[in-house]
């Protein structure tokens, strides 16, 4: 899988950093994305050491993770109407940002209906999804779209119908789940890809240093400061 992500979307994440850096270089905001597991691609790229400053997570409460108790309850939340809108009402993305929204089924309300309301709103929007597993499954938006229906770009993640890739005599059903590793692996790619893209505009891109290292919370808080109206998560 991640070698077909090498060789078949190489352009589109080439396409998508260019979108991400244009957006920069206007002084526009860039967001992330993401409900329950989708959520966790988006926390690898967020306040990392060695990743891009500019990336905003946009969650909502009871699916920015899995820990809301029951644990159903946010699957639940995920498919609620009018959800994704009160998390878009409540953000501070404007026309000319860029949204990522990470959501490998791409069916359930919330990620669909915030990708419809920002594309009429004038943001920008990534979908990163599997396209083998939207084309199977039924949407749960009114719209009867999926995510990847309101995109301006589509990163595919290349994972199978249901995730799980392995099979067993004696299991019932495949198992172990695959998006996670490749999916994280496409948002790192894409960060490395704007952060070239940056570079090659002449645009010295904010990069973390591990403040585990000697320097490294000091050359943080400076990058921070210098870069604080475009970061919405301190």
């Amino acid at each position: 899988m991640l070698q077909r992500i090498a060789d078949e979307e190489t352009g589109n994440i080439g396409a998508a950093a260019t979108m991400i850096a244009e957006a920069i270089e206007a002084k526009h905001n860039i967001f992330a994305s993401g409900a329950s597991h989708s959520s966790l691609p988006v926390q690898e790229i967020v306040y990392r050491s060695g990743g891009l400053m500019l990336f905003n997570p946009l969650f909502g409460p009871g699916i920015d993770a899995v820990t809301t108790r029951p644990t159903t309850l946010g699957t639940a939340l995920e498919q609620l109407p009018g959800f994704g809108k009160a998390i878009l009402d409540n953000s501070p993305l404007k026309a000319g940002d860029v949204l990522i929204i990470v959501s490998v089924s791409g069916r359930n309300n919330v990620p669909v209906e915030i990708a419809q309301l920002a594309k009429g709103r004038g943001i920008k929007v990534i979908a990163v999804t599997s396209e083998a597993y939207s084309d199977a499954v039924t949407s749960r938006h009114e719209s009867g779209q999926k995510l990847k229906d309101f995109a301006d770009i589509v990163l595919d993640n290349k994972v199978p119908v249901g995730d799980a890739v392995l099979s067993l005599p004696g299991v019932p059903q495949k198992f172990t789940p695959a998006s996670g590793v490749t999916t994280t692996a496409l948002m790192h790619t894409l960060s490395a890809a704007v952060i070239e893209e940056l570079a090659k505009r002449g645009i010295t891109p904010p990069v973390f240093l591990s403040a585990n290292v000697d320097g490294g919370q000091e050359w943080n808080e400076k990058l921070l400061a210098e870069n604080r109206e475009r970061i919405f998560y301190l």
